[in-house]
């Protein structure tokens, strides 16, 4: 078979293919709103529109391909049907393009009446309407932990920032002045002394410490 004959072959597949799952989503479009609420979740309209964009964006890089190969077709009867075919498939995606946005109109129809039924279940009686009630109290309450922890952990890392920026110049002049040759004794008085008066923080200390002694130990060695 002749090289571009099998590339438009192969150009048509997946144009049928692409074209199949494309419409299957602008399909889920028309429908979302009226499907659990747990299942929309998971595949949002934002996500759903991507996707759909997304596929007719490459049935349109299908056609122009398959325009392009059209007039290389060994036999002129095999020019004409490609031609053909590319016009019906042109239609074929213009009427996906529209039928995308009537599918958005239907889904917001669908949002809308899914909206106004439940406030008429909060605002009715019955237990049903406490149950969801409950769940959307719920639903708040986590939220609003949840943005608070958020919150709490980014000022802490804040101040610990801020923290760490004060201390670094002293930490290192702490650290230039505790590498003279100085005895084991003598280092653990002065780390005293500068724990009392710039009253840094305890594991400071222990940290400057421990990189002094084994200063001392290796200078010895040496």
């Amino acid at each position: 078979m002749d090289k571009v004959v099998e590339e438009v072959e192969k150009v048509k597949k997946e144009w049928d293919e692409t074209y199949k799952k494309t419409q299957e989503h602008i399909e889920a479009i028309a429908d979302y709103g009226k499907s659990a609420r747990a299942k929309e979740e998971n595949n949002s309209l934002a996500r759903l529109n991507g996707i759909a964009q997304d596929g007719l964006a490459l049935l349109s890089s299908f056609l122009f391909t398959l325009d392009l190969l059209a007039p290389q077709l060994p036999s002129e009867p095999e020019v004409q049907s490609t031609r053909a075919l590319l016009q019906s498939s042109k239609t074929l995606t213009q009427n996906l393009r529209l039928n995308l946005r009537n599918a958005n109109l239907q889904a917001k129809a669908n949002l809308r009446k899914a909206a106004q039924e439940e406030r008429e279940l909060l605002l009715g009686g019955g237990e049903e309407s406490t149950v969801r009630r409950r769940n959307l109290q719920t639903k708040a309450g986590m939220t609003s932990a949840a943005e608070s922890i958020t919150e709490s952990l980014r000022r802490t890392r804040q101040l610990m920032v801020q923290e760490v920026e004060r201390n670094t110049s002293t930490l290192m002049t702490l650290g230039r002045y505790f590498f003279l040759p100085l005895s084991l004794s003598t280092l653990m008085m002065n780390l005293l002394s500068f724990y009392l008066y710039f009253n840094f923080k305890w594991y400071y200390i222990v940290f400057l410490f421990g990189v002094c002694e084994i200063y001392l130990k290796t200078d010895k060695n040496v």
